[in-house]
């Protein structure tokens, strides 16, 4: 494969634009702070992305497939809510587990039925999730939820091997099966072929509605897991955890390559973006800038992140039309 070949290849990735952007911020940002490649820093920085980076990948598939999840933050907390309330109760963690993973296996299984047999679209049924959970999560706790164990082992979750915590590896492995089952099987065709064209897709003999639903358990249950690793993480919760993070996880999504309108993006792209973002929000803090400017810095890196990546895919396109001629 010659140079050309593997440029067209590179550029045809939908996380080619934010991988760009990634070398060119961290190289940026490391001649505006000496003490941002330093190891404490890296360690502070890695800290939170495994949550972030879950949320981010499972509302990009959920993009795929075209649809949208604005209740991710609300799942994030009210999962982790029931965990720690089943764990008052003396079950154990593993089965305490479960039961915050069902009901937000239940969120996403609602957000689909509302969807796509009500017939509501995704932004509107979600939008209503994300108050439905979050209430719930207030209500069931009382508003005081019970106080995390302090004495559980947890280090085979959260627990940390020099620079890294082990929920990094949760997250690689997750991201590795995901990506796998995406790129290498024939329903990880079908969320692509769904999100591109719906109509095609059921043309071709493809049971749209099962995909989509999937695809909205899938994003729920990832949010209630990423909830569960900052619970542990933090070894406390709040009804107010996880407030705006839907938003930050469709910056996560969106400045990773995925399309707003479906059918691209990936899981790689969900990660840096995630990246990304945590990046942005450390270097505003080591160089001392007002962090009100952070929302500010988010907004302009969507719309320079869509443009930029639009402009790759032209060039794309580009490249493969004069191969063709």
């Amino acid at each position: 494969m010659n140079l050309m070949d593997r440029l067209r290849s590179l550029l045809n990735l939908p996380e080619a634009g934010a991988l760009a952007m990634l070398f060119v911020m961290v190289a940026a940002f490391t001649l505006l702070s000496p003490s941002f490649l330093t190891y404490g820093n890296i360690q502070v920085v890695l800290q939170p992305i495994p949550e972030m980076a879950l949320l981010a990948i499972g509302v990009t598939i959920l993009m795929i497939a075209g649809e949208f999840d604005l209740s991710v933050g609300s799942t994030f907390v009210l999962s982790p809510m029931v965990m720690v309330l089943v764990l008052a109760a003396g079950v154990p963690l593993p089965l305490a587990m479960l039961a915050g993973l069902v009901v937000a296996l239940a969120v996403g299984l609602v957000n689909a039925f509302v969807t796509l047999r009500i017939g509501l679209p995704s932004f509107i049924a979600t939008l209503g999730m994300l108050f439905v959970a979050r209430s719930l999560a207030v209500v069931i706790s009382g508003g005081f939820p019970p106080p995390f164990p302090r004495d559980m082992n947890l280090d085979w979750i959260v627990g940390r091997v020099d620079l890294l915590r082990v929920s990094v590896f949760w997250l690689i492995g997750i991201a590795v099966l995901l990506t796998l089952w995406l790129r290498r099987t024939d329903f990880g065709s079908w969320v692509f072929a769904t999100g591109g064209n719906v109509g095609a897709a059921r043309d071709m003999g493809v049971n749209t509605a099962l995909v989509k639903t999937v695809c909205f358990s899938l994003c729920a249950i990832l949010a209630g897991f990423a909830g569960m690793i900052q619970v542990f993480r933090l070894r406390s919760i709040t009804p107010s955890l996880g407030n705006g993070m839907e938003l930050t996880a469709i910056a996560a999504a969106v400045i990773g390559g995925a399309a707003l309108a479906g059918g691209i993006g990936s899981v790689t792209g969900a990660i840096i973006g995630a990246l990304l973002l945590a990046f942005i929000e450390n270097i505003i803090i080591l160089t001392r800038v007002d962090a009100n400017w952070f929302r500010f810095a988010v907004g302009t890196m969507i719309v320079l992140a869509v443009a930029f990546n639009t402009w790759v895919r032209h060039l794309a396109d580009t490249y493969r039309k004069r191969e063709n001629r």
